[in-house]
């Protein structure tokens, strides 16, 4: 068998798969026992080096702790980017434990709390506001607290992204300010004692486009530009999002990042002229981690119903609900998979790999060529570091949670 072409370069010592340089069944002995994510720290540092490579050097990287919140893993890229970008408070604790300094994390999302508020007033991180009455809330603490809140603007883009597997900005959205409201709030800001900082607009995910996310990139900066006459402050940040795909079926070809690269370089020194105090970060999630991990179950059962063969794993979509084609695709596509302790034989079967659930939604793999599976055997879906385990319904049935791990 040939593994998938689309799954990241773990590498294979006889016919076992490498992660991190350790065979997987010494890993799996390890961890002890299955499912478990495996997630391989010099893929996520290549990949933050290639970033580094391709991008101008005036770019800050911020990593999207939303991807794969696991502490070890943002502990680890804390040390590779410029910034971290939360989206509760529990994500918020996470990225303060990394000593990073508080001004390089932002804070995202609508509806934050109260309690999310005050914590992130009194870390002095900086908040993006979502709405006119969120702004006035984090106003109203800052005052009772006595602290001088550090804030961003997210705008909600008055353009639409193609191409994006979900889209969160252009028309209506519960995302950001709308563009065209945002002079009004810039005007609000100025009466009240806030640290104003700058902008930060998030237009698509997942997207392996490159003149795509380059027209996005254009038409973001060209939309920011214009927003920042209004301001009466510098503009000292710039966060323009990222939305870079990985692939995850064989007709997905990868993002063409050297495209990206030249083309934020052409736009650096427009921004610099326009603007010299601001700061351009890109926000990236998935693309910095979600080559670097895998998602490793046990066959524990093989069956034939109606000449239709199903290999029975001890995980399933519980863990792995992205894998499933239950995490907002329209259109289902497997996973790449492999049997990890025989990763070089022939694919000699159709199969349908199924998880332990109580639903015909769990769905791990449909119609794949395996080579031929036993019991004991060890399934390993890839493209699992990003939206695995905690964009996943984990209490559904009450079974345990896997174990994570980085290497």
């Amino acid at each position: 068998m040939t593994v998938h072409p689309t799954h990241p370069p773990f590498g294979s010592h006889r016919d076992l798969l490498l992660v991190g340089g350790m065979p997987l069944d010494r890993l799996a002995a390890r961890v002890g026992s299955t499912p478990f994510f495996a997630y391989d720290r010099g893929i996520i540092d290549a990949r933050v080096a290639e970033l580094r490579q391709e991008l101008p050097n005036s770019v800050r990287l911020a990593y999207a702790m939303k991807a794969n919140p696991m502490a070890a893993v943002v502990q680890h890229l804390s040390r590779l980017v410029d910034g971290l970008d939360v989206a509760s408070a529990h994500e918020l604790h996470t990225a303060l434990d990394t000593g990073i300094n508080p001004e390089s994390i932002s804070f995202a999302g609508p509806g934050k709390t109260e309690a999310e508020l005050r914590q992130a007033v009194a870390a002095g991180v900086t908040i993006e506001l979502e709405s006119f009455r969120e702004a006035l809330r984090v106003t109203s603490i800052s005052e009772r607290l006595g602290l001088r809140a550090r804030v961003a603007i997210r705008v909600n883009p008055d353009f639409q992204v193609k191409g994006s597997g979900m889209k969160m900005g252009g028309g209506p959205q519960q995302f950001g300010v709308d563009a065209e409201c945002v002079p009004d709030l810039l005007a609000q800001l100025r009466t009240w004692d806030l640290d104003f900082v700058g902008f930060h607009v998030f237009a698509g995910s997942q997207n392996l486009n490159a003149e795509i996310i380059a027209e996005s990139q254009r038409q973001t900066l060209d939309l920011l530009l214009r927003l920042a006459d209004s301001s009466p402050w510098p503009i000292r940040y710039l966060n323009i999002g990222g939305g870079f795909g990985i692939p995850y079926s064989q007709r997905a070809r990868p993002l063409d990042l050297a495209l990206v690269g030249r083309n934020l370089a052409d736009l650096v020194p427009v921004l610099e002229a326009r603007l010299p105090q601001a700061q351009l970060t890109i926000e990236l999630g998935r693309y910095l981690v979600g080559e670097s991990g895998i998602y490793v179950t046990r066959v524990i059962d093989r069956k034939v119903s109606r000449g239709k063969t199903y290999l029975v794993v001890d995980g399933g979509l519980h863990h792995q609900l992205a894998a499933s084609g239950n995490f907002g695709q329209a259109i289902r596509r497997n996973y790449p998979l492999a049997l990890g302790n025989r990763l070089t034989a022939d694919a000699d079967e159709i199969v349908s790999v199924v998880g332990c659930l109580c639903t015909p939604l769990d769905l791990l793999g449909d119609n794949v060529a395996l080579p031929k599976a036993e019991v004991g055997d060890l399934l390993v879906i890839f493209q699992s570091g990003a939206y695995g385990l905690t964009a996943s319904p984990t209490a559904f049935l009450g079974h345990p949670a896997p174990a994570e791990c980085l290497v």
